[in-house]
């Protein structure tokens, strides 16, 4: 390396992958751990707030999605924010919002009490996740970015598929509130370690104009030679749609189309998830299943998300919207199988692990596809809008199960209906290859330039 202007995602692709990078990921894999296992946590300890509380299942609506409510508003604000302060300012402040929440949520004593806490757990929740993914794709280098940006998501499914085994076995002995004391100490300690050792995105700081110093003083914990540069520039191969920045480059008429495709098949997803992790021990219960047998299966759902590993390998390779779209239609076909299902335990085990394997897959697929649509100066609000407006369909799942019940819908039917969300979720990325087609050629451009999610 010369003397010259060095180019900060060449200087990425071109080094073996760092042990400080390895940090990088690591810190935000717990990220999505313990967002995972706050955000699930609730939909475990549901049938323990019938019974001890005495309330009917339809008041449990407002404290399923009270969390939503939070995640969507977290989601909107943070990622202007992180595309003005910076990355990793906005995650410990989040970590420490939604330890705080669910720490507090835990001492709830009415359930308006724990409709305000939960609320305000979300944003907390709805603030870090897309920070986290957003950070570690701008360290990562351009043909592994999808598979390590999906192997980090998988920490989400697998923190919520973690609550829902603490909590089978935590609940006998302590009551429902020690899983929710646990999802408050958790990111309480993480905010600690995160504030003294979580890097600052080198993209970000390039964009910011930081001074070359401090740039350095990163880059050189990724390889030594990045002494040698005497000045960081950013290429983007995305169109950086004129001076635009932030939302208004994610509304602008070149991303549009696109961004409303993203945030439809995120809302899809998230009417799926939501609708199975917050009701599926209650539905499995009322189909005869024990309720520990009913939490255990129902945890397979989450745990299923660690194909998004498989997922990010093949868009690292092919195109991308054609493989999150398969993933999505799977999921549909799954989910239908499982209404057919009732009554039999093993093949139960088997559909639902299927589901959450397609559906956690595609859903944690989707940060590292927004991540690659947008450039640097609009990533952090376009993945967080993605997510934050993709909330909305948790709302809408969790409180879509409760009406369907109301109308009388059987076990098989209200399945069916949850599936219809998938195939809506395949069919608006498609849409989007269509309208922003990605050609071979364009991938290889992609894989030299400078993004992330």
């Amino acid at each position: 390396m010369s003397t010259e202007s060095v180019d900060v995602q060449r200087f990425l692709d071109e080094q073996p992958f760092s042990a400080f990078q390895w940090l990088v990921f690591v810190l935000c894999f717990f990220i999505m751990l313990v967002d995972g296992f706050d955000t699930a946590a609730i939909g475990y300890i549901a049938p323990s707030l019938l019974a001890e509380w005495g309330i009917a299942r339809s008041a449990l609506g407002p404290v399923l999605s009270a969390a939503l409510f939070g995640l969507a508003g977290g989601g909107l604000i943070a990622g202007p924010l992180a595309d003005r302060f910076g990355r990793k300012r906005v995650i410990v402040v989040a970590v420490l919002i939604f330890g705080l929440g669910c720490l507090a949520s835990s001492l709830a004593d009415s359930l308006d009490g724990l409709v305000v806490m939960r609320c305000i757990t979300g944003v907390g929740l709805g603030a870090a996740m897309p920070n986290g993914v957003t950070l570690l794709s701008e360290y990562a280098p351009s043909t592994r970015r999808a598979i390590l940006t999906n192997a980090m998501f998988c920490g989400f499914p697998l923190g919520a598929a973690l609550g829902g085994f603490l909590a089978a076995w935590m609940i006998p002995l302590w009551g429902w509130r020690s899983v929710l004391l646990l999802g408050g100490i958790a990111p309480l300690a993480l905010v600690v370690v995160l504030a003294f050792t979580l890097p600052e995105s080198v993209r970000y700081l390039v964009a910011q104009r930081q001074p070359v110093e401090r740039i350095r003083a990163v880059l050189r914990r990724i390889a030594k030679n990045a002494e040698q540069a005497a000045d960081f520039v950013l290429t983007e191969q995305k169109p950086a749609a004129g001076e635009r920045k932030g939302l208004a480059m994610v509304l602008s008429r070149d991303y549009l189309s696109g961004s409303v495709m993203l945030w439809i098949a995120y809302f899809m997803g998230l009417v799926i998830f939501y609708s199975l992790i917050n009701w599926m021990p209650v539905l499995f219960k009322d189909a005869g299943l024990s309720p520990k047998d009913a939490t255990l299966i129902a945890a397979l759902f989450p745990l299923g998300g660690i194909g998004a590993i498989v997922s990010g390998w093949l868009m690292d390779r092919f195109n991308a919207d054609r493989v999150v779209a398969a993933c999505y239609g799977l999921a549909a076909l799954a989910i239908f199988a499982i209404g057919q299902a009732a009554g039999k335990v093993g093949l139960l085990v088997v559909v639902v692990f299927a589901a959450g394997v397609f559906m956690n897959t595609a859903q944690s697929s989707m940060g590292s596809l927004a991540a690659a649509f947008y450039p640097t100066a609009g990533r952090a609000t376009g993945v967080a809008w993605m997510i934050g407006i993709g909330r909305f369909g948790g709302i809408a799942g969790s409180f879509l199960v409760a009406e369907l019940a109301l109308r009388q819908l059987g076990f098989s039917e209200i399945f069916m209906v949850v599936s219809i969300a998938g195939v809506a979720g395949a069919v608006a990325l498609l849409v989007k290859q269509m309208l922003h087609p990605e050609t071979p050629a364009e991938r290889v451009a992609t894989q030299n330039e400078a993004l992330a999610h």
